[in-house]
């Protein structure tokens, strides 16, 4: 609890601290009566209050007020954000003009541009704001990534496994979202179904009813799931016998033996990359995922929520990994912040002889907002290498 508090209170001061930058930069040159500079200034003042109230709402018992909190705040972190982001776009842009000036004396209209572009700031973080929420929207569309495995049985070419990740359940994410995603992934027919974490950002007692389409998932083979950092956050314990109570097979450090039309494949599953920092026993081990595993198969899959558990599967000898966790950064520029924690963002990537797929995700995490970074439900198919 004291942890919390104190990530809080540090988030709420860096936040003072950038609205005080925005406001400084952006509202002296908005080209606007004094009355509308108050208002914005006010605007700034209000949000933020806004924005950690909306990461705070799920801690509120009272429904629907909760989700409207939550609705406001989350929508006001991602206007922000591409504030912010603009907002130091435009100071470097007037330091090069700045440069430019000097260099040859009133070759611009510098207060034009100062002016135009403190208008332009805000309008355009506004449109991101609004395109990136149709974006977290819609449901996500179905990419299918073929995966060349060297030695594949034939039996196995074609085999197809629809991965979803990163749903993230909560304040506005609810059960109408997930039963389209359902549906639409019942339609591909797949082989097997792996569901690589993060599915909730809640407890059992809010969200239970809102997980419940998960049950009709459908697949030849089943249905596997493995936990994502945010089951932690939310009581894992009791998500994974919830999860169980709907129908879905939990990997925790083991695996299955998949017969497909004669042909054999191990199937295994990690608990999250940081499980074992809430949970000793959790402690997430692709190694032991294989334990007792028959050495004669050598396809061998693993799902694990963070693509960082990759280094561990090539060792233990895995063929392919499925993860999500990143978003693909879901907006813009978060993508480039993704690689100083995970080796990949998204897509089909190689490492030591192990190909990894990281997918976008099929929800989204806080703001209701993807730029650049699609949702998606994955239909992955082993292909022989020879055969793409």
């Amino acid at each position: 609890m004291r942890r919390s508090f104190s990530f809080l209170a540090r988030f709420i001061f860096v936040g003072i601290l950038l609205h005080i930058y925005v406001g400084f930069r952006l509202i002296p040159d908005l080209p606007v009566s004094t009355t509308w500079r108050v208002l914005a200034a006010l605007w700034l003042v209000l949000s933020v209050f806004v924005i950690p109230l909306g990461m705070l709402a799920r801690t509120i018992r009272r429904q629907p007020l909760a989700d409207r909190l939550a609705w406001i705040g989350l929508m006001g972190m991602g206007f922000f954000s591409s504030l912010l982001v603009l907002t130091l776009a435009r100071d470097l842009l007037l330091a090069s003009l700045l440069t430019i000036d000097a260099i040859w004396p009133h070759a611009l209209a510098l207060a034009a541009w100062r002016t135009s572009t403190a208008a332009a700031v805000p309008l355009l973080a506004l449109l991101s704001t609004a395109i990136g929420l149709f974006n977290a929207r819609r449901r996500a569309r179905v990419v299918t990534i073929d995966v060349p495995i060297d030695n594949l049985p034939a039996a196995l070419d074609g085999f197809t496994i629809v991965q979803i990740s990163d749903i993230h359940v909560g304040p506005t994410i609810k059960r109408s979202y997930v039963d389209a995603i359902v549906d639409a992934v019942n339609k591909l027919t797949p082989d097997l179904i792996a569901v690589t974490g993060d599915v909730v950002d809640g407890s059992v007692e809010q969200l239970a009813v809102h997980t419940r389409p998960l049950s009709r998932l459908s697949a030849l083979h089943g249905t596997y799931l493995v936990t994502g950092n945010h089951e932690y956050y939310s009581g894992a314990h009791a998500w994974i016998d919830e999860f169980r109570r709907l129908g879905l097979t939990v990997l925790m450090n083991e695996h299955v033996v998949v017969e497909h039309k004669g042909a054999q494949a191990i199937i295994a599953g990690v608990t999250d990359y940081s499980a074992g920092h809430f949970d000793p026993a959790h402690r997430s081990d692709p190694a032991a995922a294989l334990t007792g595993a028959p050495g004669d198969v050598l396809i061998r899959v693993l799902l694990a929520h963070q693509p960082r558990s990759a280094e561990a599967a090539a060792d233990a000898g895995f063929t392919l990994q499925l993860s999500g966790h990143t978003h693909g950064g879901q907006f813009f520029p978060w993508n480039f912040f993704v690689r100083l924690q995970q080796p990949f963002t998204a897509g089909l990537a190689r490492m030591n002889g192990l190909w990894v797929y990281t997918s976008r995700g099929t929800g989204y995490w806080g703001p209701p907002k993807r730029l650049g970074a699609p949702s998606e439900i994955t239909r992955v198919r082993l292909v022989h290498a020879e055969g793409i």
